[in-house]
């Protein structure tokens, strides 16, 4: 249980200021992690619309929807949108949101910082969409953008799409770097008086683990985007093949970071599974710091496991079985975690709601992504289904089926601590399970595609493939219309819902020992943390010196 001993909290009846500071330069952790959210949510949008109009050409053999050109364009903007304008930016949202009302401080370490890696965001934005303005259109070489396909510019002109693609590419990286020394600083600095290491919620943990993988990783890929860049305008062959250069070179710059990237996004889902479990099975956490240690291990293991991606990139035999051997290791400590929630979960109390069927979805959609993972891991394997429709399959179940089911679970979970109303839980149950049915039918026909050698990446295809592409583009569009009633819970909730009690599944944790929403610096008085978190079923009063506060079971 997270013992406290508070000797005053702000409550007041509602938060100072208004909508409009949602579109001002603020510097409070709370209105800078409700701007990210929102933000990447429009992205998320306009992500998922070209996502749709690719699965409209995939739903024929034929190429006869839209130009090959305008197929390809929209395939590269898909991922690039998803990733870094979706699911960095939201998860960087709950972080900013959530880690200093955790950890007992009234702000972030650097708040002008925060708030200029905020607004680095809608530049981002704005630059890919204009892509489209510029002559021949967006970049059309994949979110890798591997070359030489990156390096060809066929209307000769100097700013063209992929040049706006590395340059939107190098903002979104500044601002990640940003946000990982603040959050480094944050959680190292600015813990309440007794909260050690192994008494932080295991959310904290996993943005800690995730942020030193940016500080550590990102430079890689910022170096291979810069020369890649020089390649493009000033001539240089550093991965131009016709000029000596060596294009597989990019491919250890992209995939040293972008492999771990994975785990920068994944690991605050893991934190927030870690958070939502206990409250709704009303049990604690199973093995907090070996979970809490396993986030850690994750952290440092994704360092030697990039060379997966590159099984046949003319990658030696000796190579292929090291880091066959080290992707392999990660199930160990993602295991254990796996272990933990289950167990935790197992006779528990579950009472669920919204954000545990959210939680509960993502967890079943992540075990089978970790099964095929581990698949993938294989070299014999890997070389079989490479560049096919199983490998997309597998990054969908991670990347949409584990981590937007998480990112949904924590916009149910923590929505009346955010806006201090409560949302409708029957628009709620209604969205999770066209969600969780959409999803499967999108991606889980990838996976027998991928096995009969359908190839990726392609606008039209042999008729075999027809049935499974058909059931795929039906779950696709299934999936855009599960966003309607979400978007329609959270528009109408936060303007007129039922206004929420400050802890009202009755969680443990400082967030939730403060006003909904909470004031402008948390707590009147840093609180003093006692021992360790997670105490559901444990009869000792929640605060030192608040009888008042009991834990409610």
């Amino acid at each position: 249980m997270t013992h406290i001993s508070v000797t005053g909290i702000s409550h007041p009846d509602e938060p100072p200021g208004s909508w409009k500071k949602y579109f001002s330069f603020s510097t409070d952790h709370k209105v800078i992690g409700i701007q990210y959210l929102v933000t990447s949510f429009i992205f998320f949008l306009v992500g998922g619309i070209f996502a749709m109009v690719i699965r409209g050409e995939l739903i024929t053999p034929e190429s006869d929807l839209v130009d090959r050109t305008v197929y390809n364009g929209m395939f590269t903007m898909h991922g690039t949108v998803m990733l870094f304008l979706w699911t960095f930016p939201s998860l960087v949202g709950f972080a900013n949101y959530l880690v200093p009302l955790m950890i007992g401080a009234r702000d972030m370490a650097f708040p002008r910082l925060n708030a200029v890696a905020f607004w680095m965001v809608p530049v981002v934005g704005i630059l890919l969409m204009t892509s489209f303005l510029v002559p021949g259109g967006p970049a059309q070489a994949g979110w890798w953008s591997y070359p030489p396909v990156s390096l060809q510019n066929p209307t000769g002109s100097l700013i063209n799409g992929q040049v706006v693609w590395l340059l939107a590419v190098a903002i979104s990286g500044v601002s990640s770097i940003m946000g990982a020394v603040n959050f480094v600083t944050t959680i190292v600095k600015m813990r309440a008086p007794g909260m050690g290491f192994f008494r932080m919620p295991l959310f904290v943990w996993a943005v800690f683990s995730a942020q030193i993988i940016q500080l550590f990783g990102l430079p890689a890929l910022t170096a291979g985007a810069v020369m890649l860049l020089l390649d493009l305008t000033a001539g240089t062959a550093f991965f131009n093949p016709s000029h000596g250069g060596n294009p597989v070179m990019f491919q250890h710059y992209f995939w040293f970071y972008s492999h771990p990237a994975v785990y920068v996004i994944i690991l605050p889902i893991f934190g927030i599974f870690s958070e939502i479990f206990p409250v709704y099975a009303r049990k604690p956490l199973f093995g907090y710091k070996v979970v809490a240690i396993s986030s850690m291990l994750i952290a440092v293991v994704s360092g030697i496991v990039w060379v997966h991606h590159m099984y046949v990139s003319g990658t030696p035999g000796w190579m292929r079985l090291i880091f066959m051997l080290t992707t392999m290791f990660v199930s160990v400590p993602t295991g254990i975690k796996v272990f933990a929630w289950v167990a935790t979960i197992w006779g528990g109390k579950l009472r669920l709601d919204t954000a545990m069927l959210f939680s509960l979805g993502g967890l079943i959609m992540f075990v089978f992504a970790g099964i095929t993972g581990i698949m993938l891991s294989s070299v014999p394997v890997d070389v079989h289904v490479n560049n096919t429709y199983f490998v997309v399959g597998h990054f969908h179940y991670v990347l949409f089926g584990t981590v937007t089911m998480g990112l949904y679970s924590a916009i149910y979970h923590w929505f009346p601590k955010m806006t201090g109303r409560m949302y409708y839980e029957g628009w709620g149950k209604l969205h999770f399970w066209l969600t969780f049915i959409g999803t499967n039918l999108n991606f889980l026909p990838m996976h027998p595609l991928g096995l009969q050698g359908m190839l990726r990446r392609v606008s039209s295809y042999a008729p075999e493939y027809e049935f499974w592409n058909i059931i795929a583009s039906l779950g696709a569009f299934m999936l855009g219309m599960s966003t309607l009633p979400f978007i329609f819970n959270m528009v109408i909730s936060w303007m007129q819902g039922e206004k929420a009690p400050d802890n009202p599944w009755r969680a443990i944790g400082l967030e939730w020992m403060v006003s909904s929403p909470p004031p402008v610096e948390n707590f009147e008085e840093i609180p003093i943390i006692i021992s360790e978190p997670y105490g559901y079923g444990k009869l000792e009063p929640l605060t030192a010196n608040n009888p008042a506060l009991k834990h409610p079971d």
